[in-house]
């Protein structure tokens, strides 16, 4: 049986994309409390298919596919650049394909603009009617208003018109981060991305005996399966060692191991391996916030998403990326032992004009990554880092990095890395790594 909040999910995602949605409106056609509905609308923002404006208010949008996160809907835009909504409400839920900033004259204007666009121009109501008709929705830059008549067939074509106090470059810029920001999360493997869904599932209940274990491995091959209560709540994981010398008979709520470690689908892959490596886990039931089976994930599942991950091109760039790619190989001294260069640009810096500790260790840890793949494919997770910063480093300096192997296992690797300026140690750190193999 389903929970409250999940059918009050459920009901929000089967309404037509543009619906508006209040808490009393659900809170009375699903008869909970307002809280309870207040908590379902929270939730169903959080997972993208609900947006809230202000002065506005709630409206169902559509959910993204992972191939098409970098699309925003209007209703996205006018939280981005703090808007405001001056007709057209009904087309929020629109998604936009292209935005063109309207400093040209008009006849120009029209040509670059096409339905599905969005026009951003300061307050030239006769772009903003033009733009319309074209199909493409307006964001007013400056705080402008615009005539009667625009909002009118705005409301009338269903395409929105949005007013900003921010300026034409301030808001092509914040429309322009929130677009790259959503390439770099199209980038991140999530559980979801890799699980096996739940009707491809094979799973036991609680008051299953040993048999129909046997059953299930003769039928899959496999030897561990997650242990489900009648709602389908996850109570259990049992594996091979758990039946051996067991009756028929028995019970598997008996010989279960239980309260599992689990995963949601929205976790990285990356934590996944983590988890499973560290605790020696070959399985994770993956559930949702009440615990209900959506699927499971393997070992090698996980691990061979992250390997392929690392074959795809890469489209957005996290800091961690900026910081890295300046960090080059100046000289090799043979395995274990490399030395790279690093040049200490402005926007690596805090206030006081000296590289910031953010970087520096950000720096410290890729050219450990760097030197332990000498001695094993993969990747490394950071157990434990001493960093000591001896002297400060200034703005346009080069670092010279010489990490160092001084021991390397099947699971761990301890590094320690130098940095020098000009030939004077001004950094020193040790680090402890655990290692996620992906052969």
């Amino acid at each position: 049986m389903a929970t409250k909040h999940e059918q009050i999910l459920k009901y929000i995602d089967e309404l037509p994309v543009g619906e508006k949605i209040s808490v009393r409106q659900i809170a009375k056609a699903l008869q909970v409390s307002e809280g309870t509905a207040y908590r379902a609308i929270k939730e169903a923002e959080n997972q993208g298919y609900v947006s809230s404006i202000e002065r506005v208010g709630t409206i169902r949008i559509e959910r993204k596919k992972k191939e098409n996160i970098e699309k925003l809907t209007f209703a996205e835009v006018v939280n981005i650049v703090d808007g405001q909504v001056l007709g057209g409400k009904t087309g929020l839920h629109k998604t936009l394909n292209k935005f063109v900033i309207g400093a040209m004259k008009l006849d120009a204007m029209m040509r670059y603009t096409e339905a599905g666009n969005l026009l951003i121009v300061g307050n030239r109501t006769q772009a903003h009617e033009h733009a319309l008709k074209a199909g493409a929705a307006v964001l007013i830059t400056g705080g402008f208003d615009t005539e009667e008549h625009v909002k009118k067939l705005a409301d009338e074509l269903e395409m929105p018109v949005i007013s900003s106090t921010y300026d034409t470059f301030t808001v092509a810029t914040m429309i322009n981060r929130a677009i790259y920001d959503q390439l770099i999360k199209k980038e991140i493997l999530l559980v979801e991305d890799i699980l096996t869904p739940v009707d491809e599932t094979s799973f036991l209940a609680s008051n299953d005996c040993v048999k129909k274990w046997h059953e299930l491995n003769q039928e899959t091959g496999h030897g561990r399966f997650p242990v489900v209560d009648e709602n389908m709540k996850v109570q259990g994981v049992v594996t091979s060692k758990d039946i051996m010398g067991q009756e028929e008979d028995t019970l598997i709520e008996k010989v279960m191991t239980k309260n599992p470690m689990t995963v949601g689908d929205k976790m990285s892959v990356a934590s996944s391996a983590h988890m499973m490596v560290w605790e020696g886990i070959e399985l994770l039931p993956v559930v949702n916030d009440n615990l209900v089976l959506q699927g499971i994930v393997s070992r090698q599942d996980v691990l061979k998403a992250l390997q392929m991950s690392h074959r795809q091109p890469q489209v957005g760039e996290t800091i961690d990326d900026t910081i890295t790619g300046q960090l080059v190989m100046s000289e090799s001294r043979g395995k274990g032992e490399e030395v790279y260069s690093y040049g200490v640009t402005p926007q690596m810096t805090n206030y006081l004009g000296t590289i910031s500790t953010g970087v520096f260790t950000t720096i410290v840890t890729d050219s450990a990554n760097r030197i332990l793949k000498n001695y094993k494919r993969g990747d490394l997770v950071v157990e434990n880092m001493t960093i000591y910063f001896i002297k400060p480093v200034q703005i346009d300096s080069t670092l010279d990095v010489q990490p160092r192997v001084l021991d390397v296992g099947r699971k761990f690797g301890k590094v320690d890395v130098e940095v020098f300026n000009q030939g004077k140690l001004v950094g020193k750190a040790m680090l402890t790594c655990q290692l996620l193999d992906r052969s």
